[in-house]
């Protein structure tokens, strides 16, 4: 995807539905039927102010009307879809999506962005997982089977927009190349007819495969469902058949019938001989709290009693997951454990790790503690990063994640949802929504014993194609630094960054309020930083996304190390959401400071310090596109000199052609 596809869309290779020729980007005739009424609504709201303006005077200087004109005074705000059928919120909270408001209302939107042809198509991505078309959110199921990675995902097959949910399927070699399959499942039964909502695989010591997945029913309560493949020796496991016990477990006494979803993989517990699987939820109190469930067939199931876990305050607790973690240092420090591995065992050498996607907020917390499977208990090392309130996976666009064990690789790999933050108007007119994160390897930081690691999967590197190196480069203060990549669209960065120590002894004053979100972004000064990278840039830096670290001292003395993306001046459109997001990271004493970034068209993903702290952005530029796509070093601290003591970028190859067959 580089500039030689700006004046053909013939040869991209997906799915998409072009603007009329010369066209700025109207709304299409088909739209989903949500959004037909509402449109109805506010034209005849429209009209009727209309009417009553004509009505209030004599008409005789009223001038012709000017549709153009008209549109300028709709106001576009997203209609909420999810929470009214009982799981989080799918829109990107950006407008428009169409509500009328008054005209000469100030509060009205301007009128929609005119994208191109141009603009829609860039914003494929080249390597990460997407549908050819339509709808996707939450990673399903994800599982290794018979030398096969699968990937099962929400999937709304008839259109751009949230809605009649299936499960798409997709399986692949390498996490990297993806071939489509036919839908797994879709909602064809009373207890799944709402949607066939999140699940998760569980393979059994037999190598039988369970799947379950949460069911909205004909009346949109949430019940859980079993499934298991028709042919279990199909290595690409497609046709899947729905169990006649389904549905297998109804909400339990105390939980509402719409806060009950999202099982997990099942772990062993010898201690019983069961099978445990957890399921999020929530109590009248607004307290977020997990459930324990046992089985020894998967059809008949005993509630545990008392709770995994609960945290005040943090409201419905979605896609929980829970898994062993090897905490003791050593090579099994650099592997994954199975689900089952260790689970009732205590002690220095595993902890659990329980993540939760929190509703409230829509972003994916976890906590690092020990689970005593005698009381059915989990308890955080630090109360105080409990979850809900502590470590995000990732601190940018990054949701309803899910890991698996890889047992031909003994490692433990994450998926995350990835939505848009631009307007449903611009995804209906490009023809999809949504991506998967990169898969991430999941492992204890053993230097700091606070946080997980978090990184790309080593197949992503055989994507790299030509390299550049920029290593040695000092960047002084106030300066940028343009870097000659040929195609700077689909990269690979690794940095290494350092500051003169003189410079970090002579900052003396406090900069305790510093904070990612709420500061100016790069364009805000301090004494040690910003400085990084600009990556889908343009040549005049009207349009860029920054990847910095800030460096301030607080009132204790002690440095405090930010990684923060910039997203503000990402795109000159007004329709989409534009932050600044990141948080600290941890830096131990004789650390540089180090952060890898992957750049794919309208996504950003950065790991700083071997991947403690990660950040996703999805950002739609309108100028830094294609050819004119740039990177660029920049220090805009005022205290110090920077020197990236490392830096490589490679280009990245693009996954759409695949080098394999699914013939087995």
């Amino acid at each position: 995807m580089d500039g030689r596809h700006l004046e053909s869309s013939s040869s991209l290779p997906f799915s998409y539905a072009p603007l009329p020729s010369g066209a700025a980007a109207g709304v299409p005739a088909e739209r989903h039927r949500s959004n037909t009424r509402l449109l109805f609504l506010a034209a005849v709201v429209f009209c009727l102010l209309v009417l009553a303006a004509f009505l209030s005077g004599d008409g005789r200087d009223a001038p012709p009307p000017d549709p153009s004109a008209a549109s300028s005074h709709v106001a576009f705000r997203p209609v909420s879809r999810g929470p009214s059928d009982g799981v989080s919120e799918k829109t990107s909270g950006a407008f428009p999506t169409l509500l009328s408001a008054t005209a000469g209302d100030s509060a009205a939107a301007p009128p929609p962005y005119p994208w191109t042809n141009a603009m829609l198509e860039w914003q494929r991505t080249g390597f990460h997982f997407q549908p050819p078309k339509n709808w996707m959110n939450d990673p399903n199921g994800p599982m290794w089977h018979k030398g096969w990675y699968h990937l099962f995902y929400q999937y709304n097959p008839d259109s751009v927009v949230w809605g009649n949910i299936t499960w798409g399927h997709a399986v692949s070699r390498d996490l990297v190349h993806w071939e489509h399959l036919p839908l797994a499942m879709v909602p064809d039964r009373w207890y799944d007819l709402s949607g066939v909502w999140t699940g998760s695989a569980t393979i059994l010591p037999t190598g039988q495969i369970i799947m379950l997945y949460t069911g909205s029913t004909n009346e949109s309560a949430q019940v859980q469902n079993l499934a298991v493949p028709v042919d279990p020796s199909d290595p690409l496991l497609k046709t899947w058949a729905k169990s006649d016990s389904n549905p297998v477990l109804f909400p339990p006494p105390g939980i509402g019938a719409r806060d009950f979803r999202d099982p997990t993989t099942a772990w062993y517990d010898p201690s019983d001989d069961t099978w445990k699987i957890a399921i999020g939820s929530k109590d009248g109190s607004h307290v977020g709290i997990v459930i324990v469930y046992r089985t020894r067939d998967f059809v008949s199931y005993e509630l545990v009693p008392g709770l995994l876990h609960r945290v005040p305050g943090t409201g419905m607790w979605e896609c929980v997951d829970f898994f062993p973690v090897a905490a003791a240092e050593g090579p099994e420090a650099a592997e994954g454990m199975d689900t089952s591995a260790a689970a009732a065992a205590a002690g220095p050498g595993v902890r659990h790790v329980l993540k939760a996607s929190m509703d409230d907020d829509r972003h994916d917390y976890y906590a690092i503690g020990t689970y005593d499977a005698e009381t059915n208990t989990w308890r955080p090392e630090d109360e105080r990063m409990d979850v809900g309130i502590g470590l995000r996976y990732d601190w940018g666009k990054f949701y309803a994640s899910k890991t698996f064990y890889d047992p031909a690789r003994r490692r433990r790999v994450l998926w995350g949802w990835i939505g848009e933050t631009d307007s449903e108007r611009a995804d209906v007119l490009k023809g999809w929504a949504s991506l998967q994160a990169i898969p991430r390897t999941v492992l204890f930081d053993t230097k700091t014993r606070s946080n997980l690691l978090q990184w790309p999967v080593e197949e992503v590197e055989r994507l790299r194609m030509s390299s550049k190196n920029f290593s040695g480069i000092v960047i002084d203060s106030g300066s940028v630094l343009s870097l000659n990549i040929t195609r700077a669209t689909q990269l690979d960065i690794e940095a290494v960054f350092e500051i003169e120590g003189e410079a970090l002894a002579m900052t003396v004053e406090a900069d305790v309020g510093y904070n990612c979100s709420t500061s100016g972004g790069a364009a805000e000064r301090g004494m040690l930083g910003p400085f990084g990278l600009l990556v889908l840039a343009n040549e005049r830096l009207s349009e860029q996304t920054a990847v910095y670290f800030y460096i301030a001292r607080g009132t204790d003395g002690n440095l405090r190390t930010h990684i923060c993306h910039d997203e503000l001046r990402s795109s000159r459109a007004n329709d989409i959401i534009k932050r600044v997001v990141g948080s600290t990271v941890p830096v131990l004493d004789g650390e540089r400071l180090s952060v890898r970034i992957l750049v794919d068209h309208s996504i950003v993903e950065s790991f700083a310090q071997g991947g403690r702290t990660c950040i996703t952005s999805r950002v739609y530029p309108t100028e830094a596109i294609y050819s004119a796509t740039k990177a660029f070093l920049f220090n805009n601290g005022t205290g110090a000199l920077v020197i990236a003591r490392s830096l490589t970028i490679w280009e990245m190859d693009s996954t759409f052609d695949h080098p394999y067959s699914t013939q087995v």
